[in-house]
């Protein structure tokens, strides 16, 4: 596996990938050469072999590097210890961190991160890019947009959707339904930006 991206991101991958002993041949990074852990990161050499996961954590910069690897074949790093049921699809690039649970009928697209503890119950969609954060809850029926963050601890009600490139405050508890590019903080969520 090679990895795009040397930050605290890529240290959970990387975690991850020891734990599914895989290998990692390679770690790029636009501000190598440095050392991340045990590994010497370098600058991207156009090298298309092998999989990859964009070990980056910002959605935006994500999308960007999914742009420029255009030549990749993409893999996944799905922890051990995350609960799938068997009918959620996952789509190339994403990673689900540990003791994440996702439920039946569940779609996941492209270089998402699912991370720490998260909960994405029956029938949600999560668009390309999404991060759906530590201990955030989605309930059934939750629709996440293109890009959208979903905050640590954030809770979605069910049947929501939530347009693209949002970012949902932490331990915000969504309870209607958010537009495109929209911020949303607090309990109630309210919008404070758009």
């Amino acid at each position: 596996m090679r990895l795009y991206g040397a930050s605290g991101h890529a240290k959970v991958i990387i975690g991850i990938l020891k734990l599914l002993k895989q290998s990692i041949s390679k770690i790029y990074d636009d501000k190598a050469p440095f050392q991340l852990l045990d590994y010497k990161v370098t600058s991207f050499d156009n090298d298309y072999t092998g999989d990859y996961i964009i070990s980056v954590g910002n959605n935006k910069a994500r999308k960007k590097i999914s742009k420029l690897l255009n030549k990749a074949h993409f893999g996944n790093a799905i922890h051990p210890t995350s609960i799938i049921d068997s009918s959620v699809e996952i789509a190339i690039g994403t990673v689900v961190m540990a003791s994440a649970t996702i439920n039946p009928a569940t779609v996941i697209g492209k270089h998402c991160i699912i991370n720490t503890s998260a909960s994405i119950d029956h029938d949600c969609v999560i668009a390309d890019f999404a991060h759906i954060s530590p201990n955030a809850t989605l309930c059934g029926n939750v629709v996440v947009g293109e890009g959208t963050q979903i905050g640590a601890g954030a809770v979605i009600n069910p049947n929501i959707s939530i347009g693209k490139w949002c970012i949902v405050g932490a331990g915000a508890v969504i309870i209607k339904n958010i537009p495109d590019n929209a911020t949303v903080v607090g309990n109630p969520g309210r919008i404070i930006n758009l």
